[in-house]
């Protein structure tokens, strides 16, 4: 039985790596290995590593960049350095560059399971938890996950709900690849990008000749999701006819297709999502309220990314990680002072505006991103108090007063600025 630590091998020697895959393999730990630091941060990038096992002498970027950029975005992972060239200056160097253990080759199997076994591992509890795309460890982070454990593996329906960006369908995917429907289909549809009178059609399916256009029979989303699930994102954009179709999915476990009597029976977990309040759409009797008590038989709230403040740092090393391979093919660092700002920052646009300003950061900087890369409206700001709101007649009388003073009480100047005639301002003085 495979223990739950994954360890990440990194070593450009081939025999080395299938030597130490063959010593951990047989101690019960699952291995991912790499040969280069590129490759290891393809790995780091989607998966969740425990413990890094990596060499120092490589080619290209070496084993200490790897360890130095692990430890500041990977902070609580364990790290073991394993090299053929030892020195007193190497050992220095790994140990101040965040790693927790040093071993010289050639090393025996039992010296290799004591540094493995011996390594200073946090409690899993504290560690970052990452579900597919997702990633955090705040508490609102974790009352999310702790839902997701629960309906991942049964067709309970689910809505979920949250400001836009705020990774809605993230929580989808997770619910549905993390269960054990992960191998079946997984469709994705946005009610709101589907015109009104297509979205029947293209949920449902249709017959040949139900209306202008339908050349031959077509099946629709629901039918593409049998037995597996189907995501309706802005599910708060669906007419209220479509609603009633919807319902009868919900109810009967059956669809029809639009210009069809037959009904067909379908195998369908359905997740649905929105940014509206469907609460005031019922009142104002925009949204069906026995179709909105059937979509939350569970509900999951996604919070802001204002309420997350303490998984910005995960979210921004997430994102320097992805789009410093993809378009920098190097490593990306950022500064505490950066992450800083970021972290105070209030994000109207939530999670995909942070990812937008850390992708743009990445294609400024020259391998670290400092606070002068972040934009203007990232950054600290001064808000003056708004003058109180007067009448017209006072902000006129003090505007006429300051004309006046400038002038010097010249009254023949004044009114020619004011555009009136000596006359008029006698009057207004008075």
């Amino acid at each position: 039985m495979l223990k739950k630590e994954n360890i990440l091998l990194v070593d450009d020697d081939i025999q080395i790596l299938e030597l130490l895959q063959r010593h951990l393999n047989g101690m019960h730990y699952h291995t991912y290995s790499a040969v280069s630091v590129k490759e290891a941060l393809y790995i780091l990038k989607d998966t969740e590593i425990d413990l890094l096992i990596t060499d120092i002498n490589m080619p290209g970027i070496n084993g200490i960049e790897l360890i130095k950029y692990t430890a500041e975005h990977f902070p609580d992972m364990p790290k073991l350095v394993v090299t053929g060239f030892p020195s007193i200056d190497d050992a220095m160097s790994v140990i101040k560059s965040g790693a927790t253990e040093y071993l010289t080759k050639p090393f025996t199997k039992t010296e290799l399971e004591e540094a493995v076994e011996n390594r200073d591992l946090k409690s899993t509890s504290q560690l970052p938890k990452a579900y597919g795309e997702m990633i955090g460890a705040s508490e609102a982070f974790e009352d999310i996950t702790e839902i997701i454990e629960r309906v991942k593996d049964n067709h309970a329906t689910v809505l979920i709900q949250g400001e836009s960006g705020t990774g809605k369908e993230l929580v989808a995917r997770a619910i549905h690849y993390s269960g054990r429907f992960s191998r079946a289909p997984f469709i994705a549809v946005n009610c709101g990008a589907i015109p009104e009178n297509l979205l029947e059609a293209e949920l449902f399916g249709y017959t040949k000749g139900a209306f202008t256009g339908a050349n031959e029979t077509r099946n629709g989303f629901f039918q593409a999701a049998n037995n597996g699930t189907i995501f309706l994102d802005e599910i708060g954009n669906a007419s209220l006819a479509v609603q009633g179709k919807l319902l009868r999915v919900l109810q009967e476990k059956e669809v029809i297709k639009v210009g069809a009597q037959k009904p067909e029976k379908l195998n369908v977990r359905i997740l649905a999502a929105t940014n509206s309040n469907l609460e005031e759409m019922i009142a104002g009797k925009h949204f069906r309220e026995d179709l909105y008590y059937r979509l939350t038989v569970v509900s999951i709230k996604v919070p802001p990314l204002r309420e997350r403040i303490s998984d910005i740092p995960l979210l921004v090393n997430k994102f320097l990680q992805k789009y410093g391979v993809e378009y920098r093919d190097r490593l990306v660092s950022i500064t505490p002072e950066a992450v800083e700002v970021l972290q105070r920052y209030s994000w109207p646009g939530n999670i995909r505006e942070l990812e937008n300003i850390i992708q743009r950061a990445v294609i400024m900087c020259d391998g670290q991103v400092t606070v002068k890369h972040l934009p203007e409206q990232v950054k600290f700001k001064i808000d003056f108090p708004e003058e109180s709101l007067k009448p017209l007649r006072q902000v006129e009388k003090e505007y006429i007063q300051k004309v006046l003073a400038s002038t010097g009480n010249n009254k023949t100047q004044a009114a020619n600025i004011l555009g009136i005639d000596r006359k008029t301002l006698r009057e207004k003085l008075k």
